[in-house]
């Protein structure tokens, strides 16, 4: 870490001027939850909108929140709005056209940077184009740092625990019902890359499995027809790992409701925003004739990126990361203590391992 980035971190838990963490898209719905976490845990959040007029008509966010604009065809507005920030946290997609320009922004400002992508290639262009970069300015790279991607490679690397070459990694998401934003409709629409999985040890083109494929799931999911649906934990996961198959897969149900276009965004059910979605991940790692299994269940996929990415940037700024350039979570933070804190902080979230 440079003597820039060790400095920030100081500030940042001292409550210095370098404590604030830029919010890209922070006006969206998955951005107000970041900027919500963010608030709950002592750091200062910069909130960066692309259209600060309608968002100060709106008066989403108090008077005392220190609000800027950026678009991200100028650069010159990018490096003002991260003047000053430890980390940017990009909540604004498609990041297939956001990723690269806010990235290049905060590792101009000797920033962290993360962000929230399900895309694959969004991912992989941000692991590719960025790590020479970050690791010249002492910071690191997270792309994927949220429900999609982030989670699953958390999973996957605290049940391998002691584990180098695997077999087979085989993830399976289940959600009681998907009710996507229009950032997520706009991303989809934008999305249309040849999706990848992991085969005989190499990146491959996913080949659809047979229709009749099943999964098992905890309560109150149990089997679930799945279909071979990959997101951005397959270039996350092989950052830093090297298995053999690498397949994941989502429930029938939540791809149904994400293809109709009449299924509505999220409802919010309490006083924090939270939708009643429900979700169950389950991993399962082989190596040779043994296994290794570990599932997570919580509710809202939106509203549990926030304390996801949020306890990344704590861990940044703490110094509870290693190294720096383009990154997967599990290479740079203890897994299995990252998962348990997570487990302690978010309602309704349950890990068990076996």
């Amino acid at each position: 870490m440079s003597r820039r980035l060790e400095a920030q971190t100081g500030d940042v838990m001292n409550g210095g001027a370098a404590k604030a963490v830029a919010i890209f898209g922070a006006g969206g719905h998955t951005g107000r939850f970041v900027v919500a976490e963010l608030k709950r845990r002592g750091i200062t959040p910069v909130v960066v909108v692309r259209n600060n007029a309608k968002l100060a008509q709106e008066r989403v966010f108090g008077p005392e929140i220190d609000l800027r604009e950026a678009a991200i065809d100028d650069a010159a507005s990018l490096n003002i709005a991260f003047a000053n920030v430890a980390a940017v946290i990009n909540c604004a997609g498609p990041f297939l056209d956001t990723a690269a320009p806010v990235a290049e922004a905060a590792i101009r400002a000797g920033a962290h940077y993360l962000d929230v992508t399900a895309e694959q290639p969004s991912a992989m262009a941000t692991f590719e184009a960025f790590d020479e970069a970050a690791r010249a300015a002492g910071v690191l790279v997270l792309p994927a740092m949220g429900f999609y991607g982030g989670l699953g490679d958390l999973m996957v690397s605290a049940a391998m625990d002691d584990w180098v070459d695997v077999d087979d990694i085989r993830i399976g998401i289940a959600l009681d019902s998907w009710h996507p934003t229009r950032g997520t409709r706009i991303t989809g629409a934008r999305n249309t890359a040849q999706r990848l999985v992991v085969s005989n040890g190499r990146l491959a083109p996913l080949v659809p499995a047979a229709d009749d494929l099943t999964l098992n799931f905890p309560e109150p999911f149990g089997r679930q027809d799945v279909v071979a649906l990959p997101f951005s934990e397959i270039p996350v996961i092989t950052r830093h790992l090297r298995p053999k198959e690498l397949h994941s897969f989502l429930n029938r149900t939540a791809l149904s409701d994400v293809r109709a276009v009449d299924t509505p965004t999220p409802t919010a059910a309490d006083e924090s925003g939270r939708s009643p979605q429900r979700f169950a991940i389950n991993a399962v790692i082989r190596k040779g004739r043994e296994t290794r299994r570990i599932t997570a269940t919580g509710r809202d996929i939106y509203a549990f990126s926030a304390p996801l990415i949020c306890e990344a940037v704590v861990r940044l700024l703490d110094g509870r990361s290693r190294g720096s350039g383009a990154q997967a979570p599990g290479a740079v933070f203890d897994a299995g203590d990252f998962l348990n804190a997570l487990n302690v902080r978010i309602p309704d979230f349950q890990m068990t391992r076996n």
